[in-house]
Order: structure tokens, then C-alpha cells, then sequence
């Protein structure tokens, strides 16, 4: 398996996910982390923006899913995420998402808390 990497770092949404009431009222930050496997030779090779993967149009769809959805666990925002990116172009054959709630509900001083999962397409 090709081991090059498309690297999408701090992408900030702001999504309804949560299993307390508070947390399902209203959209709260969340911060996504995504990988995607790809294989980025043909790019480097030609230099052409069409030999690679669109960035953009995953953050757009990964941003539009997001919080254009409501989730109770973070690990299914992460399951979505996942599917959105192994949809949005044929060449990303793996992904790997973290999700990261930057408030968590916790009494005690936690930066953050989140998941990261790794997907495959089939």
C-alpha cells in the first residue's frame, strides 16, 4: 500500500454533536485533523494541480457534513467524516480523521478530547 499522505491540519467547525442537552441545543467547536492516502507521485512528477487531490473541495465537504449534521458521539462525526473524504475523489484510498471537541463537559481542566479513526475503501 502506497504510503504518501495528503495532510489537512486544524480544520475548525462549528457542529452540533454531544450527549448532554446542552451539547445538542447548540453548535460548539470542534477542530478535525484528516489524512488522506493518496498516491501524490503523479503530481509531483507533473507538477499540474488535476494529478492530485482537491483539498479545498474535501474541507468543503468535510465542513459542510459537519455541521450540516448532528451527532450524539464524536466517533460518528469522525465514521461521516471519513466517508465524506473516501467520497469526494476516487484516488484517496485511506483516511484517517481526528476529531477534537475543543470544550469539553468536563469538570476538570481538559484542553481537549476527541477520537481518531482510520478508514479504507473497500
Amino acid at each position: 500500500m502506497n504510503e504518501d499522505r495528503l495532510l489537512l491540519r486544524g480544520l475548525r467547525v462549528m457542529a452540533v454533536c454531544g450527549a448532554l442537552p446542552e451539547e445538542r441545543d447548540r453548535a460548539q467547536p470542534f477542530e478535525l485533523d484528516v489524512d488522506l492516502g493518496t498516491d501524490l507521485a503523479p503530481a509531483g512528477l507533473s507538477d499540474e494541480l488535476d494529478d492530485t487531490v482537491d483539498y479545498g473541495a474535501v474541507c468543503a465537504a468535510v465542513a459542510a457534513a459537519a455541521e450540516g449534521e448532528q451527532f450524539t458521539l464524536m466517533e460518528a462525526m469522525a465514521h461521516r467524516v471519513a466517508e465524506v473524504c473516501l467520497d469526494t475523489d476516487p484516488r484517496v484510498q485511506q483516511v484517517a480523521v481526528e476529531v477534537r471537541k475543543l470544550r469539553p463537559p468536563v469538570p476538570q481542566h481538559l484542553s481537549t478530547s476527541g477520537v481518531r479513526i482510520t478508514r479504507h475503501r473497500q
